[in-house]
C-alpha cells in the first residue's frame, strides 16, 4: 500500500473513532429519557416489548464501528478506540458534574432545577453503564477475532453476529444487574428489562449485517485488500 492510501486509511480510522466516541458519549447523556415501541401485544416478565431508554439508540453504532475497525484495522486498533471511548465518557461526565455544581444566574434561560433534572447523573448509574460497556466491547472484539481466525477471514456474517449477540447480552445483563443491585431499578423488572433490551439489540444487530458487508466491500475495493487482510497503521 502506498503512502497516499495509508494516509487516507488513517484519516478514515480517525473519523470512525470520532463517530464511536460521539455515539458513546451521547448515549450516556440522553439515557434518562425512556420510549416505547409495541410491535407485539404482550409482556415479558412484566415488561412490554419494547420499553427502552433512548440511550440505546446510538449504542448499536458503537458495536458496528468496533466490528468494522476489527475487520479492517485489526484487534489493537479496535481496542485503542474502546479505551479512548472510556476516557471520553468519564471526561464528559466530569464536565457535567461541574456544570451542575456551579450556580445559575437569575436571568439564565436554564435554571439550576431544570439543568439538574435533565443532566443530573447518578454516579452509580454511570459506573454501572461504564463497567458493562467496557466488558461488552472487549468481549465483542475478542470473540470477533476468534471467529475471524477460525474461519480464515471468511463468513463475515458469522463473526459479526456471534460477537455482537454475546457482547450485547453481556452489556444488557450487566448494566441492569448493577442498577438493580444498587437499588436504582426494582428487582421485579430485572428479567423483563434484560430480555426486552437484548431482543431489541439483536434485531438491530441483525439489520446492520448488510451494512457491514457493504462497508467492508468498499474498504477492500478501495485499498485492494484480500479477504481477512488488515491495514496496519
Amino acid at each position: 500500500m502506498n503512502s497516499q492510501k495509508k494516509a487516507l486509511a488513517a484519516k478514515i480510522y480517525l473519523y470512525l473513532a470520532a463517530l464511536f466516541i460521539t455515539s458513546l458519549v451521547v448515549s450516556n447523556l440522553i439515557f434518562q429519557k425512556f420510549f416505547y415501541w409495541y410491535p407485539l401485544d404482550g409482556e415479558v416478565f412484566g415488561s412490554r416489548l419494547f420499553e427502552l431508554s433512548v440511550g440505546i439508540l446510538p449504542y448499536p453504532i458503537t458495536f458496528l464501528i468496533t466490528d468494522l475497525i476489527s475487520e479492517i484495522y485489526g484487534k489493537k486498533a479496535a481496542n485503542r478506540v474502546v479505551t479512548a471511548g472510556i476516557f471520553a465518557s468519564f471526561f464528559s461526565m466530569g464536565i457535567l458534574l461541574i456544570a451542575d455544581f456551579v450556580p445559575a444566574m437569575e436571568n439564565s434561560p436554564v435554571d439550576d432545577a431544570t439543568f439538574t433534572k435533565v443532566f443530573s447523573l447518578s454516579p452509580l448509574a454511570v459506573l454501572a453503564s461504564m463497567i458493562a460497556y467496557l466488558l461488552a466491547q472487549f468481549v465483542d472484539i475478542r470473540i470477533y477475532h476468534f471467529w475471524k481466525k477460525l474461519t480464515h477471514g471468511k463468513m463475515l456474517w458469522l463473526r459479526n453476529n456471534f460477537s455482537t449477540f454475546a457482547s450485547q447480552f453481556l452489556d444488557t445483563f450487566s448494566v441492569v444487574f448493577l442498577l438493580t443491585l444498587f437499588g436504582i431499578l426494582p428487582w421485579d423488572l430485572f428479567f423483563g428489562l434484560v430480555l426486552s433490551g437484548f431482543i431489541f439489540k439483536i434485531i438491530v444487530a441483525a439489520l446492520d449485517t448488510p451494512l457491514l458487508y457493504l462497508l467492508v466491500w468498499m474498504f477492500n475495493r478501495k485499498f485492494d485488500l484480500k479477504p481477512g487482510e488488515e491495514i496496519k497503521l
